[in-house]
Formats: C-alpha cells, structure tokens, sequence
C-alpha cells in the first residue's frame, strides 16, 4: 500500500542512522527541559510586590545574569499562593547547591509558582523513600527539574528512573549499559536517540520519553513504522511526525488499509486520504462509525456532500469533533453572525476554534461595532474576524478606534467571552 506513496526515499538514510548513533546521551536531558515552556504564564509588572517573581529577585536571590533573569522574569507569574522563598528554602534543605538550583529556574521557571509545602516537598520525599541518595536525587531533579511538576507518583517514578538509567548509561558503554537493561527499556532508549538523530526536536523527545505509548518499543516494528513515515514525507523536525509515528504503529498494513477503503466509499481519492493524513494523522483512527455520524451531522445542518468533503479536506480535524460541537459553533456563525454556509465551507478551521475564548468574543464585538454604526461596510468576511491572530483582530477592529470608552467596552466584551 504504501509503495505508491512513496514520497522520499530515506530508507537507506534511517538504516545507517539504526546502527551509527551519535552524540552523548547526555543531549537528551534537555529534551525534558525544554518542554517547560509551554507550562509557563505570562507576568504582570516587572515588580515585586507580595509574592511577584522579578528580575531582582533572581539576581540577588540566585545570582543569575540580569540578561537571564529578564528572560526568566517574562515567563512566570508567582501570583496566588506561591512563595518563591519558600521553595528556594526548601531546596537548599534537600541538599541543591545554588548553581543546581539556578539550572533548575533557568530550565524551568514554572517550579516557582507551585507550593513548597503541598506540592514540591512531597514529591522530594517520595524520590527518597525510594532510596534515593542526596547526590542522586539533586542531580537527577537539577537535570529534569519538571519530575516536580508532575502530579502523580507513579508519573514521577517514570520519569526518575529512565533519567536514572540515562545517567548510568552515560557513565559506561551505551552498548554495555543497554545490554544490562530490561529489553523494552534497552529499544525504548535506543530508539528514542534513533529519532533525535533523524532531527526530531528535544522537546518533543521528551514526550516520548516518558509516554506509556507503545510507540518508541520494539526494533523491526518500530523501524518499520519510521520507514513509512518518512517514505510519506514528514519531516522529523514536526509534531505531524511523531503523531503520524503514532498511528501508524499502533495500526497494521490491513488496518490501514479498511480505513482508506472507508474514505473511498464516501467518495474520497486514495490520495486526498493521504493528503489529509499528512494534515492531522490521528483522523485515520475514527471508527466507520464515527465517521458516517460526523458526515450524517454535517448534511443535518445543511452541508452538501461535496461542501463535507471539501471541510475534511482543507481540516481534517473537524471529523473528530462531536455532533454537539460541530452544531454549536456552525448555529452560532450562521444564525447569530448571519454568515453563510458556504462562508463556513471555506473556512472549516472554525470547527477548531475556542468557542468561549475565541468565536464568541470576537463575534460579539463585531456585533457591538454594527449596532454603534462604527463599520464602514456590512458584515466582514468570516477570516477577517475569526482566522487573524489576537494581535491582528485588535488592530483592525479595536484599537484604531478614537472613543477610549468604546474601546475599553470592546475589551471588556474580548476579555469577558459572553454570549449576546
């Protein structure tokens, strides 16, 4: 099936990568580090006040450069009940040296928001009871300082014992050491460095790292499945390869195949099915019936055939959407904004958008601008208002207006998400 796809051929290229892995072990540390950034928020003020986390703060606190500490400072927001005393206390209790602890804030700033005493220090007592040593445990947390953000104890046990064993392997032989490991750990941990070596990036290594998906298992079915990713042209470099690494594992050739066979019953091409694939991969996992539902929902609502095919196409993620969903947000453009169906043909990303957060507020202030006469011409098109980034949706509807009263309703409606 797969040999008329073949966009690439790599492999030759993932054979030779199979057997000359390079680079230290220690690289894939960072592939837990850098994962931090998408937990972090967004600071008030640059200020200290009550518990706010601030470049002087880390400066004087940690001796961190004030280049780093701004950088630090833009992440996190200590509001609430967090202390950042209280945890820098706690850390030097267990036995960080200050250097550790600035890896630690460097590599993940989040750390300081959460609460010393419910949250961090039970967790370092849990590594302990596990016989843990001072040593062993600061080095391990200093290196994936996010194990203290992890909510449960036998996530937490994952993730201490494979940096555990990366930390043994890097002090032997990478042969010997995988030689000594249980098999699935050995292939998981091999192919994991398999993958960074292709150039997929660390941060999403450290997904799989500690994924209960079966992914990152085995040898031949691993390779096998690496092989038809990249022969349908992902690049390793993206999250669509790994999702695609995903699903084509966890499916055989004939499982794959009855799900084409699907798509090309309700009139898709072979390679519209593929195209879509390389859009969204997980949409090849619904079921048969969970595909003529969604295709049932959207002729319910008016859609042609042919406009559901074409929405599947340019959005393959629209077909994992529930019927409630998919009625919620067409009703709300088509009978409250009074935009067309085709208007949502040509737009299917709609389907994917926050409706509280994103469809309604916006909806709302174009409605509020209509009723005031504030636009110069009838309804904009559908993209204008819901596709723009936050920052383009301003300018054009918000901020170049002259009434500041009006402009701070228009806000209060953008941050406020109601319903009108």
């Amino acid at each position: 099936m797969y040999t008329t796809l073949t966009l690439h051929g790599r492999r030759s290229l993932v054979l030779q990568k199979w057997h000359n892995l390079r680079g230290s072990l220690q690289n894939v540390f960072f592939a837990f580090s850098s994962s931090a950034s998408a937990d972090v928020v967004r600071p008030r003020d640059d200020d200290r006040k009550g518990n706010n986390f601030t470049v002087s703060y880390l400066v004087d606190s940690l001796g961190l450069t004030r280049k780093l500490a701004e950088s630090i400072s833009k992440k996190v927001s200590s509001e609430g009940k967090a202390n950042p005393d209280s945890v820098l206390s706690l850390l030097k209790s267990y036995g960080f040296t200050e250097s550790q602890i600035s890896s630690i804030v460097s590599s993940y700033p989040r750390l300081f928001i959460l609460d010393a005493e419910k949250s961090i220090g039970p967790k370092l007592q849990f590594l302990q009871s596990r016989g843990a040593s001072t040593s062993e445990l600061t080095e391990i947390v200093s290196k994936v300082p996010k194990i203290l953000g992890v909510r449960w104890q036998k996530a937490i046990s994952r993730h201490y014992d494979f940096v555990k064993d990366i930390i043994e392997a890097d002090k032997c032989s990478k042969r010997s050491f995988q030689s000594s490991l249980p098999l699935p750990q050995a292939n998981k941990l091999r192919n994991v460095l398999v993958l960074r070596d292709l150039g997929v990036p660390q941060k999403l290594l450290f997904s799989m790292l500690i994924s209960d998906n079966r992914a990152c298992y085995g040898k031949e079915r691993f390779e096998d499945s690496l092989n038809k990713v990249l022969d349908l042209g992902f690049d390793p470099k993206t999250l669509m390869f790994v999702e695609a690494l995903h699903v084509v594992y966890q499916m055989s050739d004939k499982t794959i195949e009855d799900k084409v066979n699907v798509y090309k019953r309700l009139g898709f091409e072979v390679e519209d099915v593929w195209a879509m694939f390389k859009k969204w991969p997980k949409f090849l996992t619904h079921s048969e019936q969970k595909i003529v539902d969604t295709m049932e929902t959207f002729l319910g609502l008016g859609f042609s055939r042919d406009e559901f095919a074409m929405m599947a196409k340019r959005f393959p993620q629209c077909l994992g959407c529930s019927s409630v969903t998919l009625k919620k947000k067409t009703e709300f453009v088509v009978k409250k904004m009074n935009w067309s169906l085709k208007a949502v043909t040509s737009n299917p990303a709609v389907f994917g958008y926050n409706f509280e957060k994103r469809i309604v507020p916006r909806c709302n202030v174009i409605k509020t601008l209509m009723s005031k006469g504030l636009m110069k011409s009838e309804l904009p098109p559908m993209s204008h208002v819901l596709a723009v980034t936050d920052e383009a949706f301003l300018n054009k509807f918000v901020r170049k207006l002259d009434d500041k009263e009006i402009v701070a309703d228009l806000m209060a409606i953008l941050t406020g998400g109601r319903v009108s």
